[in-house]
């Protein structure tokens, strides 16, 4: 729990690298005070510090030998600054709908570049990839297989792809987080022989490359030892390519992506994954286990979105209405009332997941009380904090600011009770630049005829 004594501090590991609480108490970001954002841009808004971002994704590139292995995942938080900002540091980009492509190409980030993902591809996002050129489709059905062997020949294309495998792993995260387990949505069994039959239907149409295998162990995993696992299997299965289908149509698989995961510190408790020892750790594994193959060392891949964007964002709301509750005769807990709430944060509701927030507008220094931070939603499961002590003389008016929000909470937004999604903006060297407007309450009204 957050003990009053330290609740002024702004723990560097789990808040954007340039947070810095000033002299007078209040929280700056980038030279940026989040006051002063607030004002300007309302509550609740999303503060992205564009040098964090960045410095991340110079960090996995450095890590893993380039950014064309670092493919940034767009489900985490995708919009066209984003897209500008992963295109000039040299990164892939993945995307799993046509609408995360279309924001790309929208931004002019190389078709070239992005690897296209999902479980339900339809007709028209197939069709986009081909026709603009998308590197690689991960193939996640027989289904798919043959509906992109029959668009990419109608388009007069050859269409390159990667396989996705389900190793067996079961990473130490949320069940409903955990992607490469058997009984899941994604991919091919290789348990089942499913993956080997699917590489070798890619192999054998007309219209498709194989290039390569992909898998996903889960989210939020904080060691290699799940990603180190997940590639022996893989690369068994590539091993097994190698020997039992034509030689001349597999020498070109030379792809392995191990997808992403990558821990970060959503407390003051949590540590991130420890990025540049993991990677050392499995690049030296994927060589190991190849040349115990006997086959050569494929291309290694990874998809960090969370790790990226996730530590480079905070949240900022006004408190509203405070009271204090019975548990029971003997305790009460004290409800902090915010403005915004589940639907610009839902992972608390859906995954229980925690946060670390902080007040951002002063210093505060009460005795601690039980405390639950609550959103403004009617649903009684609208909860960001569950359990924590914080300063008693925290009160209406004063602006609190939650971690680690760069990752899953935008992107995953909704209307819930016809609330407008907030405004999200950038800060860099003292100055702020608006990414995404807030919407307003005529924007609630534009769909209706």
């Amino acid at each position: 729990m957050t003990s009053v004594q330290n609740f002024n501090e702004v723990p560097a590991h789990v808040w954007p690298r340039n947070s810095l609480r000033q002299e007078d108490g209040v929280i700056t970001i980038a030279g940026v005070p989040l006051p002063e954002i607030a004002e300007e841009y309302g509550t609740p808004v999303f503060v992205v510090d564009e040098d964090d971002f960045r410095s991340r994704c110079q960090d996995m590139a450095k890590a893993f030998g380039g950014g064309d292995n670092v493919h940034y995942a767009s489900k985490a938080f995708l919009n066209k600054t984003i897209a500008r900002w992963v295109d000039e540091e040299g990164l892939s980009l993945d995307i799993a709908s046509l609408g995360e492509l279309r924001i790309a190409l929208a931004a002019d980030f190389p078709a070239s570049r992005i690897t296209a993902h999902g479980n339900n591809k339809g007709p028209e996002f197939l069709r986009a990839c081909v026709r603009e050129g998308v590197s690689h489709i991960v193939l996640d059905s027989e289904q798919e297989l043959e509906l992109l062997d029959l668009i990419a020949a109608r388009e007069g294309k050859i269409q390159e792809v990667l396989i996705r495998v389900k190793p067996g792993i079961e990473a130490h995260t949320h069940e409903f987080i955990a992607t490469s387990h058997e009984d899941q949505k994604f991919g091919f069994s290789l348990a089942s022989g499913s993956a080997f039959a699917a590489a070798r239907a890619a192999v054998n149409a007309e219209n498709l490359k194989l290039v390569g295998l992909h898998c996903h162990v889960g989210s939020q995993v904080f060691d290699a030892e799940g990603f180190s696992l997940a590639a022996e299997r893989v690369l068994g299965l590539l091993s097994q390519i190698h020997a039992e289908l034509d030689p001349a149509a597999v020498t070109g698989i030379s792809v392995l992506d191990l997808g992403g995961g990558y821990g970060i510190a959503y407390t003051a408790a949590e540590e991130p994954l420890n990025v540049g020892a993991v990677a050392t750790e499995l690049i030296a594994k994927v060589a190991e286990h190849a040349t115990s193959l006997g086959i050569e060392t494929p291309q290694l891949m990874v998809e960090p979105g969370r790790a990226i964007v996730g530590p480079s964002t905070v949240t900022v709301y006004e408190v509203g209405t405070i009271k204090d509750v019975h548990v029971d005769d003997e305790n009460t807990r004290r409800y902090i009332s915010v403005d915004g709430g589940m639907s610009d944060n839902i992972r608390p509701a859906l995954y229980g997941s925690e946060y670390d927030a902080r007040v951002v507008s002063r210093f505060v220094d009460g005795d601690p009380v039980a405390s639950r931070v609550v959103g403004s939603h009617c649903e009684s499961g609208d909860i960001l904090i569950h359990d924590q002590q914080y300063p008693s003389d925290i009160r209406t008016g004063d602006l609190m600011a939650l971690a680690a929000t760069g990752a899953y909470c935008y992107a995953m937004s909704s209307r819930y009770n016809q609330f407008t999604r907030p405004a999200v903006v950038a800060v860099r060297a003292g100055q702020t630049k608006l990414m995404l407007r807030r919407e307003t309450l005529e924007d609630l009204l534009s769909l209706e005829p």
